[in-house]
């Protein structure tokens, strides 16, 4: 009989995912990195974007001490989080057809950025189209997914296709279908999620891949400067005068 606690089971299984993940994802968070290297490099702009929880990823590499200031948030009204009410109003959006085109159409997305799409399930409208229509634009795709649900599960989009397909470099998290780490005889559902620390986690090794890679050619990377450090400020505001016409969380 086990003596370990619910949160020791927790950070296992946190800890088990990613190192799981640091072993089977590496060559595409070399190949996500690069991605955004070559478009930093090419004078590109980047972009994020998440509906629901996965928001929480997109947001966390957005303005961000120690990330690159080049990353801007695509926001989509009434997804970014759970504040709009009623909070099951964002889900039902996530399945709206042709939500996704409305948005990138006046968005400043263009041919030669590069748009990061962060979706557990893959398999909503709002995320597959956000990546069709992207990559028709000219924007590179870097998805960030549970493969395992489009094993397991239906596309909501009418092409029946999930996020995984539409992209030029895909992040598998390895997050279980259900998204809950921990079950208790006690307890009728499962429960305490962990894609949030996963896909953060990736996406941190994403950006400093980025940064190194553009550091090895000779580029100094944007990066961003706490503001809470002397001198942060001073320093966030030469990289927002330097590349302000790149930088859209400013205007």
């Amino acid at each position: 009989m086990s003596d370990s606690t619910p949160a020791d089971q927790f950070f296992d299984a946190a800890i088990a995912l990613l190192q799981r993940v640091r072993a089977d994802e590496a060559e595409n968070i070399e190949a996500a990195g690069t991605l955004l290297a070559d478009t930093v490099a090419a004078g590109g702009r980047l972009f994020a974007f998440g509906a629901g929880h996965s928001s929480l990823a997109a947001q966390d590499i957005v303005y961000r001490a120690g990330g690159l200031a080049l990353m801007n948030l695509l926001a989509v009204p009434g997804v970014v989080g759970v504040d709009v009410m009623p909070a099951t109003l964002g889900s039902a959006l996530e399945r709206v057809d042709g939500l996704a085109s409305a948005v990138l159409d006046t968005s400043p997305l263009r041919d030669g950025d590069a748009l990061v799409v962060i979706s557990l399930s893959g398999r909503n409208a709002l995320p597959v189209e956000m990546a069709m229509r992207a990559r028709a634009l000219g924007v590179r795709v870097i998805g960030v997914t549970s493969v395992a649900y489009a094993a397991e599960t239906s596309s909501r989009h009418v092409s029946g296709t999930y996020l995984k397909d539409h992209c030029d470099v895909v992040l598998d998290s390895k997050i279980a279908i259900g998204d809950a780490e921990l079950t208790l005889d006690t307890i009728p559902a499962p429960f305490a999620p962990a894609s949030t620390v996963v896909t953060t986690a990736l996406l941190q090794a994403v950006m400093a891949t980025a940064a190194s890679s553009l550091a090895g050619r000779g580029i100094e990377p944007p990066l961003l400067r706490s503001g809470n450090v002397d001198g942060g400020h001073d320093w966030n505001s030469r990289v927002f005068e330097q590349y302000g016409d790149r930088i859209y969380y400013r205007q």
